[in-house]
């Protein structure tokens, strides 16, 4: 996912906090992380706290190669959150309406020279919102998108957990909400042999 720079977690302009209490950290030992593609899978406590139309689980789309936006490098992999103070970094420059709980408003949304500005929201009512996201471990082999794939068709056809997978139903989206069965597919997948 596209972001111009990280700035640990509540590190957002001192003057532009969220409320207290609206700030992200999943820190739960039985959480996991885990790279798929350019991706994290995380496990948060949101459906908890926010209804049960909220998934517990998201498919996190990142940047792990340099690429330019406005001259800004909007690199940021799974091992570059592992690098960051305390493994903790504001997931900004999200353009997604499904996140909308324990969130805070997207400072980069304000910034003129930041590829995420968005010239029509207003700080006194944000348009976008960020969460902070923390690693929790990596997975213990590189699943490729190609091998998610092959799984998602195969369950189109005989209704597995794949089935209606939001990486393949809503691919522009950059964080995506996963089911219980499909985060546990896929953590499943790292204990077996590339298909």
């Amino acid at each position: 996912m596209p972001r111009a720079r990280k700035r640990p977690a509540g590190a957002a302009r001192p003057d532009k906090k969220g409320p207290e209490g609206k700030r992200t950290k999943t820190e739960n030992p039985g959480e996991a992380s885990a790279k798929v593609e350019n991706s994290s899978l995380q496990e948060t406590s949101a459906s908890k706290d926010c209804g049960k139309n909220l998934s517990s689980y998201w498919l996190m789309k990142s940047e792990p190669e340099s690429r330019l936006e406005k001259g800004v490098d909007v690199k940021f992999s799974i091992e570059d959150l592992k690098a960051q103070p305390k493994q903790t970094a504001c997931w900004d420059g999200v353009r997604n309406y499904q996140i909308v709980k324990e969130a805070y408003p997207d400072h980069t949304q304000f910034e003129k020279n930041n590829p995420h500005y968005d010239p029509s929201s207003k700080e006194d009512d944000p348009k976008w919102s960020m969460v902070d996201v923390q690693f929790v471990r990596m997975m213990k082999r590189f699943i490729p998108l190609a091998e998610l794939k092959t799984h998602h068709q195969a369950h189109r056809a005989t209704g597995g957990p794949l089935q209606n997978m939001a990486l393949f139903t809503r691919q522009r989206l950059s964080v995506q909400p996963l089911s219980r069965e499909e985060f546990d597919f896929i953590l499943s997948l790292e204990e077996k042999e590339p298909s």
